[in-house]
Parts: C-alpha cells; structure tokens; sequence
C-alpha cells in the first residue's frame, strides 16, 4: 500500500499562478521532527560553548594567578636588592670619607704609588651587555639587569674606596716624636766634618727615652744596629713606601709584627753617628728618599 501523500497549494497574488508541494508523510515527518528538535539542538550548542569558555577562563584565571605569585617573587628580589643598595651607598659615604689633612698628605705622594692604590680600577667596570632579540620577557627582567649593573659598579667603586682607604692608612702622615728640627732635608753642613752634605732625612732632636711612634699601618721589615744609624727600625707599609727610625736607645717591636699608626717602635737615643739624642727619621718611596715634610700633616 502506498504511502499517503499530502499537497501544498502555494497561489501568487499578483498573477494568480498556483504552485503545489507535494511530498509523502516520512518527508512530512521527518520536516515535523526536525522542527522539534531544532530548540534542543540549539540549546545544546549554547551550553557546550558555554562550558568550553568557562574553560579558557579558568586556563586564563590559572594563568593570572602563577603570573601574580611570579610578580609578587620578583618585587621581593627587587625590594631585597634595592634595601642592599641603599645599605652599601651608605657604607660607601661612610668609608669613604677622608679628612683633609690626609687628603693633602696623599696628593703630595708620587704618582707610581697613587696608582698603586688605583689599581687599573677604571677598567674593571664592565659595561651592561644590551640584551638582542627577543626583547626582554618583562618588566622585572629589565629592572633585574639594570640592579645587577648597579650592583657591579658598587662593588668597583667599593673595591676603589677601600684601595683608598688602604693607602690613606698607609701614607706616613704623622710626626713620630714631637720635638724640634735640628737638621732639615737637603744640603746642610755634617756635624762631624764640617764640609757640605745632603741629608736625607729628619733630625728630631727630643729628651733620650722619649718614645718614637708609627707614622703610619706597616709591618716591620728590620730591627737592630746599623751602622751610621745605630740602632734603627724599618717599616714596609706597601705600595712601595717605607720609613725609618735611627738613633734609637731601645726596641719595642720585632720583625715581621703589623703595627699601626701610632704604636710605639722604640725609643729616642744617640746610638751609631749622633752628636745628642734626636731621632733620624726617612720615607723612602720605591727605594729613593723622600722630604718627609711634604707628607707630614701635624703632630
């Protein structure tokens, strides 16, 4: 038995003309069926767009979170770094403070021995690398490199100060007995010839016993007798400076002992080619002497 079959009468206005549709019932139920599932359908699209951008927000949100937990990390780097910063510029104020006095008796030291001190420090500043492409990954990155510079010029200019500071402690600055010249640097008449000499040194002439001090850090290098000198100290204080201490009564140090400016070495005599008790007091730089009034700063 054939299956009925239905017609759909479709009349134009204008001309008059009629059209029929005409289609089995499976058509009619499979049109109907469509119609009915077409909502369901359509809701079920919605919702699995729905759960598919609830989704990406969660993989965004997880996102957000890690890259929050990654700035909270690196601003506490950062805080800690710039915390350190600001420690070590104050250190560096501090340490590298000099009185004037010191200043004028290091700028009268030769060149050689000032850079000594200097060390060739200007070249060991490296410049900051420029990162290529890619560019940096964040802000953070960028701000890590330009502290990480920072940091490295702190340690060179740290490194310059404390060379300073080194030779500063080093510079043989102060008067080691109080008393009065009796015999300058340069030509003078010898006290024992009466002919024209060069005198190398200080005399200081001061009451015998008197104690003879460091006139800067050193370690010592000699003690005991030497001939025209009698008994005499010589200290190493680096950087190609050395001093020494003649004529003395007595010791108070030995060799290889560190001593600072100040310490007592021995104390005053008329030992070896003296005429009184005073003190023959040298700076030699490099091995040469050198006019201890042009270091001598007070007493």
């Amino acid at each position: 038995m054939k299956s009925p079959r239905y017609t759909i009468l479709v009349a134009s206005r204008k001309t008059g003309a009629v059209r029929r549709l005409t289609f089995s019932r499976r058509v009619a139920a499979c049109v109907g069926l469509f119609a009915l599932s077409l909502p369901v359908l359509t809701a079920l699209g919605w919702r699995g767009a729905g759960e598919a951008e609830v989704e990406s927000l969660k993989v965004a949100n997880e996102t957000l979170r890690l890259e929050n937990e990654s700035y909270r990390e690196a601003t506490g780097e950062l805080t800690a770094q710039i915390t350190s910063l600001q420690t070590a510029l104050a250190q560096l104020g501090e340490q590298g403070t000099l009185d004037a006095a010191t200043r004028a008796a290091m700028a009268n030291l030769p060149a050689v021995v000032k850079s000594r001190a200097a060390g060739g420090l200007g070249a060991a500043v490296a410049p900051t690398p420029r990162r290529s492409a890619p560019a940096p990954e964040s802000t953070f990155g960028i701000l890590r490199d330009l502290l990480g510079s920072i940091e490295s010029r702190l340690s060179s200019v740290r490194s310059q100060i404390e060379s300073q500071q080194a030779l500063a402690r080093a510079t043989p600055s102060v008067w080691p007995v109080s008393g009065w010249l009796s015999s300058t640097w340069g030509t003078r008449r010898d006290p024992f010839t009466g002919l024209p000499d060069f005198h190398a040194a200080l005399d200081i002439a001061t009451e015998r016993g008197k104690p003879v001090r460091a006139t800067a850090d050193a370690t010592v290098e000699s003690v005991g007798y030497l001939g025209n000198y009698g008994n005499q100290v010589m200290l190493n204080h680096g950087f190609g400076i050395a001093t020494r201490y003649g004529h003395l009564s007595g010791f108070n140090v030995r060799v290889g002992q560190k001593v600072r400016r100040g310490e007592v070495l021995g104390y005053v005599g008329a030992t070896g080619r003296a005429t009184s008790p005073h003190l023959h007091y040298e700076i030699l730089i490099n091995g040469q002497p050198t006019n201890p009034l042009r270091l001598l700063i007070g007493r």
